[in-house]
Protein backbone atom coordinates (compact mmCIF):
# COMPACT_ATOMS: atom_id res chain seq x y z
CA UNK A 1 0.00 0.00 0.00
CA UNK A 2 1.28 3.22 -0.66
CA UNK A 3 1.99 6.39 1.08
CA UNK A 4 -0.68 8.30 -0.93
CA UNK A 5 -3.23 5.43 -0.55
CA UNK A 6 -2.97 5.84 3.36
CA UNK A 7 -3.01 9.58 3.40
CA UNK A 8 -6.21 9.47 1.82
CA UNK A 9 -8.02 6.78 3.90
CA UNK A 10 -6.25 8.83 6.89
CA UNK A 11 -8.10 11.69 5.86
CA UNK A 12 -11.46 9.86 4.29
CA UNK A 13 -11.61 8.68 8.25
CA UNK A 14 -10.69 11.75 9.41
CA UNK A 15 -13.56 13.68 7.37
CA UNK A 16 -15.89 10.93 8.84
CA UNK A 17 -15.28 12.16 12.78
CA UNK A 18 -15.10 15.70 11.76
CA UNK A 19 -18.10 15.76 9.89
CA UNK A 20 -20.94 12.61 10.58
CA UNK A 21 -23.67 12.02 8.36
CA UNK A 22 -26.64 14.18 9.06
CA UNK A 23 -29.37 13.22 11.41
CA UNK A 24 -33.22 14.36 10.33
CA UNK A 25 -33.99 17.06 12.71
CA UNK A 26 -37.95 17.76 14.06
CA UNK A 27 -39.16 19.97 11.78
CA UNK A 28 -40.83 23.64 13.10
CA UNK A 29 -44.26 25.09 11.93
CA UNK A 30 -42.74 27.29 9.38
CA UNK A 31 -40.90 23.95 7.82
CA UNK A 32 -43.75 22.91 7.94
CA UNK A 33 -45.48 25.50 5.71
CA UNK A 34 -43.01 25.37 3.65
CA UNK A 35 -43.07 21.81 2.98
CA UNK A 36 -46.88 22.37 2.26
CA UNK A 37 -46.12 25.18 -0.28
CA UNK A 38 -43.53 23.66 -1.76
CA UNK A 39 -45.53 19.66 -2.28
CA UNK A 40 -48.37 21.86 -3.83
CA UNK A 41 -50.43 21.00 -1.12
CA UNK A 42 -51.37 24.53 0.88
CA UNK A 43 -54.06 25.07 -0.72
CA UNK A 44 -55.50 21.80 0.22
CA UNK A 45 -54.93 22.43 3.87
CA UNK A 46 -55.64 26.05 3.65
CA UNK A 47 -59.14 24.93 2.49
CA UNK A 48 -59.37 22.50 5.27
CA UNK A 49 -58.71 25.49 7.96
CA UNK A 50 -60.72 28.01 6.34
CA UNK A 51 -64.01 25.38 6.60
CA UNK A 52 -62.74 25.17 10.31
CA UNK A 53 -63.01 28.57 10.92
CA UNK A 54 -66.64 29.18 8.81
CA UNK A 55 -67.91 26.43 11.67
CA UNK A 56 -66.93 28.19 14.74
CA UNK A 57 -68.51 31.36 13.13
CA UNK A 58 -71.82 29.48 12.19
CA UNK A 59 -72.23 27.70 15.54
CA UNK A 60 -71.90 31.35 17.36
CA UNK A 61 -74.31 32.48 14.83
CA UNK A 62 -76.92 29.67 15.08
CA UNK A 63 -76.36 29.48 19.20
CA UNK A 64 -74.73 25.82 18.58
CA UNK A 65 -72.41 24.96 21.39
CA UNK A 66 -70.79 22.31 23.45
CA UNK A 67 -71.46 21.70 26.72
CA UNK A 68 -68.77 19.95 29.47
CA UNK A 69 -70.47 16.75 29.61
CA UNK A 70 -70.45 16.51 25.69
CA UNK A 71 -66.46 17.03 25.82
CA UNK A 72 -66.00 14.94 28.44
CA UNK A 73 -67.60 11.82 26.97
CA UNK A 74 -66.15 12.57 23.71
CA UNK A 75 -62.49 13.19 24.85
CA UNK A 76 -63.08 9.94 26.74
CA UNK A 77 -64.44 7.46 23.85
CA UNK A 78 -61.14 8.94 21.80
CA UNK A 79 -58.93 7.73 24.29
CA UNK A 80 -61.10 4.44 24.48
CA UNK A 81 -60.82 3.85 21.31
CA UNK A 82 -56.90 4.93 20.67
CA UNK A 83 -56.09 2.96 24.15
CA UNK A 84 -55.11 5.64 25.90
CA UNK A 85 -55.74 4.36 29.10
CA UNK A 86 -53.41 6.02 31.45
CA UNK A 87 -51.07 9.18 31.77
CA UNK A 88 -48.15 7.37 30.14
CA UNK A 89 -50.09 6.58 27.34
CA UNK A 90 -51.62 10.03 27.05
CA UNK A 91 -48.69 12.00 27.03
CA UNK A 92 -46.49 9.24 24.46
CA UNK A 93 -48.97 9.93 22.22
CA UNK A 94 -49.10 13.55 22.48
CA UNK A 95 -45.59 13.59 21.57
CA UNK A 96 -45.89 11.95 18.88
CA UNK A 97 -48.59 14.09 17.40
CA UNK A 98 -46.46 16.96 18.02
CA UNK A 99 -49.54 18.25 20.21
CA UNK A 100 -50.11 19.56 23.73
CA UNK A 101 -52.74 18.92 25.78
CA UNK A 102 -54.62 21.83 24.74
CA UNK A 103 -54.71 21.09 21.24
CA UNK A 104 -56.11 17.51 21.59
CA UNK A 105 -58.70 19.06 24.02
CA UNK A 106 -59.68 21.95 21.15
CA UNK A 107 -60.02 19.59 18.33
CA UNK A 108 -62.52 17.12 20.02
CA UNK A 109 -64.68 20.43 20.76
CA UNK A 110 -64.63 21.06 17.09
CA UNK A 111 -65.24 18.15 16.69
CA UNK A 112 -68.24 17.71 18.14
CA UNK A 113 -69.35 21.51 16.83
CA UNK A 114 -68.97 20.37 13.62
CA UNK A 115 -71.36 17.50 14.40
CA UNK A 116 -73.78 19.50 16.16
CA UNK A 117 -74.00 22.29 13.68
CA UNK A 118 -74.61 19.86 10.80
CA UNK A 119 -77.55 18.15 13.01
CA UNK A 120 -78.90 21.76 13.58
CA UNK A 121 -78.63 22.28 9.95
CA UNK A 122 -79.72 19.18 8.57
CA UNK A 123 -81.19 17.03 11.23
CA UNK A 124 -84.88 17.10 10.26
CA UNK A 125 -83.61 16.43 6.00
CA UNK A 126 -81.87 13.40 6.80
CA UNK A 127 -84.14 10.58 6.36
CA UNK A 128 -86.72 12.45 3.73
CA UNK A 129 -83.03 12.62 1.55
CA UNK A 130 -82.41 8.99 2.38
CA UNK A 131 -85.75 8.04 1.10
CA UNK A 132 -85.17 10.12 -2.31
CA UNK A 133 -81.63 9.17 -2.92
CA UNK A 134 -81.12 5.55 -1.68
CA UNK A 135 -79.18 4.30 -4.37
CA UNK A 136 -76.68 6.89 -3.54
CA UNK A 137 -76.04 5.67 -0.44
CA UNK A 138 -75.23 1.71 -1.79
CA UNK A 139 -71.51 1.18 -0.73
CA UNK A 140 -69.68 -0.88 -3.59
CA UNK A 141 -66.19 -2.30 -3.44
CA UNK A 142 -64.47 -0.78 -6.57
CA UNK A 143 -61.59 -1.44 -8.64
CA UNK A 144 -59.58 0.73 -11.37
CA UNK A 145 -57.10 1.36 -13.79
CA UNK A 146 -57.02 5.19 -14.34
CA UNK A 147 -54.66 5.97 -17.78
CA UNK A 148 -54.19 9.69 -19.82
CA UNK A 149 -54.91 9.01 -23.15
CA UNK A 150 -57.66 6.69 -24.78
CA UNK A 151 -54.72 4.01 -26.71
CA UNK A 152 -53.35 2.68 -23.41
CA UNK A 153 -57.18 2.27 -22.65
CA UNK A 154 -58.37 0.43 -24.90
CA UNK A 155 -55.21 -1.76 -25.01
CA UNK A 156 -56.53 -2.59 -21.72
CA UNK A 157 -59.60 -2.86 -22.40
CA UNK A 158 -58.78 -5.62 -24.87
CA UNK A 159 -56.18 -7.51 -22.90
CA UNK A 160 -58.82 -7.82 -19.69
CA UNK A 161 -61.44 -8.90 -21.95
CA UNK A 162 -59.28 -11.99 -23.57
CA UNK A 163 -58.25 -12.88 -20.17
CA UNK A 164 -54.62 -11.98 -20.79
CA UNK A 165 -53.54 -10.43 -17.80
CA UNK A 166 -55.17 -10.15 -14.42
CA UNK A 167 -56.75 -6.56 -13.61
CA UNK A 168 -54.35 -6.46 -10.63
CA UNK A 169 -51.12 -6.92 -12.56
CA UNK A 170 -52.36 -4.32 -14.94
CA UNK A 171 -53.14 -1.71 -13.07
CA UNK A 172 -49.76 -2.20 -11.18
CA UNK A 173 -47.92 -1.59 -14.60
CA UNK A 174 -50.33 1.03 -16.07
CA UNK A 175 -52.95 2.75 -13.19
CA UNK A 176 -51.57 7.00 -12.99
CA UNK A 177 -54.16 6.57 -9.91
CA UNK A 178 -52.20 6.64 -6.56
CA UNK A 179 -54.32 4.65 -4.65
CA UNK A 180 -55.04 2.45 -7.67
CA UNK A 181 -51.80 1.64 -8.82
CA UNK A 182 -50.43 1.50 -5.31
CA UNK A 183 -53.30 -1.13 -4.13
CA UNK A 184 -53.43 -3.24 -7.32
CA UNK A 185 -56.74 -1.38 -8.41
CA UNK A 186 -58.32 -1.37 -5.36
CA UNK A 187 -59.95 1.94 -4.09
CA UNK A 188 -61.69 0.38 -1.31
CA UNK A 189 -65.69 0.73 -0.07
CA UNK A 190 -67.54 3.35 -1.28
CA UNK A 191 -70.74 5.25 -1.29
CA UNK A 192 -72.06 5.33 -4.67
CA UNK A 193 -72.47 9.39 -3.56
CA UNK A 194 -68.34 9.77 -3.41
CA UNK A 195 -67.82 9.01 -6.87
CA UNK A 196 -67.91 11.35 -9.84
CA UNK A 197 -71.55 11.18 -11.93
CA UNK A 198 -69.93 9.52 -14.54
CA UNK A 199 -68.11 6.77 -13.27
CA UNK A 200 -71.69 6.57 -10.58
CA UNK A 201 -73.55 6.20 -13.84
CA UNK A 202 -71.66 3.54 -15.45
CA UNK A 203 -71.59 0.98 -12.78
CA UNK A 204 -75.55 1.32 -11.80
CA UNK A 205 -76.87 -1.83 -11.81
CA UNK A 206 -73.88 -3.76 -12.92
CA UNK A 207 -73.06 -7.15 -11.92
CA UNK A 208 -69.74 -8.01 -9.24
CA UNK A 209 -66.95 -9.14 -11.37
CA UNK A 210 -68.23 -6.77 -14.64
CA UNK A 211 -65.28 -4.88 -16.40
CA UNK A 212 -66.44 -1.35 -17.25
CA UNK A 213 -64.89 1.30 -19.15
CA UNK A 214 -63.04 3.08 -20.71
CA UNK A 215 -64.96 5.92 -18.99
CA UNK A 216 -63.90 9.50 -19.72
CA UNK A 217 -63.65 12.11 -17.26
CA UNK A 218 -61.34 14.96 -16.12
CA UNK A 219 -58.83 12.68 -14.38
CA UNK A 220 -58.63 10.36 -17.61
CA UNK A 221 -59.85 7.16 -18.72
CA UNK A 222 -61.20 5.03 -16.13
CA UNK A 223 -61.21 0.95 -16.37
CA UNK A 224 -63.35 -0.01 -13.52
CA UNK A 225 -64.52 -3.86 -11.87
CA UNK A 226 -67.57 -3.78 -9.31
CA UNK A 227 -65.74 -6.26 -6.98
CA UNK A 228 -68.88 -6.33 -4.47
CA UNK A 229 -71.99 -4.21 -3.73
CA UNK A 230 -73.80 -4.13 -0.29
CA UNK A 231 -76.82 -3.87 0.77
CA UNK A 232 -78.42 -0.64 1.48
CA UNK A 233 -79.36 0.45 5.45
CA UNK A 234 -79.33 3.09 7.20
CA UNK A 235 -76.37 2.53 9.49
CA UNK A 236 -75.11 5.33 11.28
CA UNK A 237 -71.67 5.66 8.90
CA UNK A 238 -74.92 6.10 5.94
CA UNK A 239 -75.99 8.92 8.18
CA UNK A 240 -72.59 10.59 9.00
CA UNK A 241 -72.03 10.56 4.83
CA UNK A 242 -75.75 11.43 4.65
CA UNK A 243 -74.92 14.89 7.10
CA UNK A 244 -71.39 15.67 4.87
CA UNK A 245 -73.08 15.19 1.43
CA UNK A 246 -76.27 18.08 3.05
CA UNK A 247 -73.27 20.00 4.50
CA UNK A 248 -71.29 20.29 0.88
CA UNK A 249 -74.70 21.36 -1.29
CA UNK A 250 -75.42 24.06 1.49
CA UNK A 251 -71.91 25.36 0.99
CA UNK A 252 -72.53 25.35 -2.44
CA UNK A 253 -75.39 27.01 -2.51
CA UNK A 254 -74.33 29.91 0.17
CA UNK A 255 -71.66 30.58 -2.33
CA UNK A 256 -73.01 30.69 -5.47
Amino acid sequence: MTNNTIQIQDQIQKTDIESPFPTISTANDAEIVDYLRHSCKFTEIAALAEEEALIVKLCQHFGVEVTETEWQAEGDAFRLQHKLFGVEETTNWLKQQRITLEDWSEGIRLKLLTKKLKEYLFGANVDLHYIANRDQYRRVALSQILVLDPETAITIERSLKENQNSFCALALEYSQGKQSHTNGGFLGILYVSQLVPEIAEAIANTAAGTIIGPIKTKLGYHLLRVEKWFPIEMSESVREEIFNTLWRLWLREQQS
